[in-house]
Parts: C-alpha cells; structure tokens; sequence
C-alpha cells in the first residue's frame, strides 16, 4: 500500500468525469485507489504500484506546468506506459504532442504510433504496414506539416494509386483534376483536419502542398520535400521502384498500405509486399507495423479487423456463401 500526495489542482484534473481516469488506472494496473483529502492510497502488486506511483507524480508535474491534456491522450499514454515501463509521461506531454501551431494537437494513441513517429523522425524513408484505421497516413501528414513549419523541408508531396477499392467506377466526368480528385480524397481528408481550410489552399495554389496520382511522380526528382505514398499496397513492382528512385536531396518520404487489402489485378505483384521482401536489411529504411490494437476509429472497425484476421489464420478461404444454418439467428 502506498500513499501519494497531490496538489488539489492535480488531482482535479486527473480524476476526470466521473472518475473515468482513476477508474481506468484500476483497471490498467489492477490496482485500488481510494481519495482521502489530497493524497491517494494506492493498495496492489509492488510493482504495479511502484509504476502508478511514478504516473501521478509525474502527472501532477505536467498539471502544475499548466498543461492541458485531454481524458482521451491521456488515457492513450497511461496505456502505453503500462505496456513498456520504460517510458514516461514526460515522453508524450509536450514532447510527443505534434502540430501545436495547427487546428489541433496530435498525440499516439498506442506504442506502435509512438514508434512510427520516432522512426519517421530518425529515417528518409519508413513505411508504415498496418489495417485501416491504424492513423498511418494521417500521422505522415501531421509530421509532414511539423516539417514544413520548423523549415525542415519546402514541401509537401502527397501520392497515392488510382486503383478502385474492389469496384469498376467506370468513365469520370469532368477535366483531370476531377477525374482524379476522388482517388485523393483521403489525403484531403488528413490535411483539412489537420490546417484551416485557407491555409491549405493558399499552401496548394504556392505549390507548397501537391497533391497527384503515382502515375504523375514518373521522370520527377522530388528534393527538400517530404513525400508520402499512400495506399502502397496498391502499387506494381515497377511503379514502387520508380516512386523510391524519385526521392532528392534533403527529402524525406513515408509509404503506407495495408497489404490485407490488394485490389491490383489479378496475377500483379504487390510494390508494397515487394519491397518488404527486398529492402527489409537496407540500412536507413525502417518498417514499422501495425495490428487492430492500434485503430482509432469506432472500436467496431478493431473487432472487425481481428476477426478478418482470425478467420483467415484459421485457413478459411474468403466467399459469398450463405451461413450454414447453425450461423443463422432468428
């Protein structure tokens, strides 16, 4: 049993509505906590209090520094702790907070995100494999914008595939930009909720942002620029081979995908799985991987991850079949 004091500050703001915070270090730690006056008495495993100990001390630092940290980041970085006690809060607040001079502040939410984002930091090219959801590309963006304010490079370059996700979509109206727009949405997703919307299109009018298909990266030499290459999993052999030999000087370039999800034409290679398989010992590369404990989305899109996953691990060949009728429900 162990007995920490805190200021009435500190612990105002970690309790959280309805004690949503404490309740949730109970649970992480499967330890008790009770609230007396200004200290918390902490009863469990040595160790399991030892670590906690660690978290509300560091914390009522934080809260006296005057630092604002959402129930949601915060709940994102006790997890992480729990799961490498290595790590401290002082590793995410401020350190790991990205985007301040943006609309919001980005944090990890889980230990594989805070990797990506160190190996991003410490590499010219990383790729980052995972599900949907897992915040690949949006994490690229935000540290792609960071670069761009603190000078690092001149420009953004956002690239992705033009490859339907399973569909035939047929003729697109309209001039390239329109034909094209669709395919690229996703980027224009990260981007407008990341800068105002006037910042963004007076970045894109300077030419600061670029936005544009694989296919117009071919005989390009893209220096002092940070480069990102979505949906990878959906490029040929030779199409990730000619975006890899595009990279300049002072440039640094992201590749995401999720290799579960191919939607090439029957017979064609992946560039991504390719890759993987080719370059994995290059020095100065780093591969970093993601799993449906990482998603951010509704906590259905990781239930449904894992159970495509599982129904594959189990040797289950995907089909359109009905249910047997053990499977039906009333």
């Amino acid at each position: 049993m162990k007995k920490v004091l805190l200021s009435d500050r500190s612990l105002q703001l970690l309790f959280g509505p309805l004690d949503e915070n404490i309740r949730f270090l109970e649970n992480l730690f499967g330890v008790s906590i009770q609230a007396r006056d200004s200290s918390l008495t902490i009863d469990g495993e040595e160790a399991d209090v030892r670590a906690l100990e660690q978290i509300l001390l560091d914390f009522s630092a934080l809260a006296e520094k005057g630092h604002l940290i959402s129930n949601g980041d915060l709940k994102s970085a006790f997890k992480q702790i729990a799961e490498d006690t290595a790590l401290t809060l002082h590793d995410f607040f401020p350190k790991m907070q990205l985007l301040a001079t943006g609309k919001r502040q980005v944090t990890p939410k889980s230990l594989n995100q805070r990797r990506y984002i160190e190996a991003i930091k410490a590499n010219d090219i990383v790729f980052g494999i995972g599900p949907g959801g897992t915040g690949k590309t949006f994490l690229a963006v935000t540290l792609a914008l960071v670069s761009l304010f603190e000078k690092q490079i001149s420009r953004i370059v956002l690239t992705r595939p033009a490859v339907e996700a399973g569909e035939r979509l047929g003729f697109l109206p309209g001039d390239i930009e329109e034909k094209i727009n669709p395919y690229l949405r996703p980027l224009y997703d990260a981007l407008y909720f990341l800068l105002d919307n006037e910042k963004i299109h007076r970045y894109m009018e300077e030419g600061i942002i670029e936005i544009a298909p694989l296919a117009f990266m071919r005989g390009r030499t893209l220096s002092d620029s940070f480069i990102i290459l979505d949906e990878a999993q959906n490029t040929t052999s030779e199409q990730m081979k000619m975006f890899l030999t595009r990279i300049g000087m002072r440039s640094k370039a992201v590749i995401t995908g999720d290799v579960t999800q191919i939607d090439l034409p029957f017979g064609r290679n992946s560039g991504l799985v390719e890759a993987h398989n080719i370059l994995k010992g290059v020095d100065g590369l780093a591969f970093c991987f993601f799993n449906e404990k990482d998603v951010v989305r509704h906590h259905l899109v990781r239930l449904i991850i894992k159970a495509y996953q599982d129904h594959v691990e189990n040797g289950k060949p995907p089909n359109g079949t009905a249910p047997d009728d053990k499977d039906k429900k009333n």
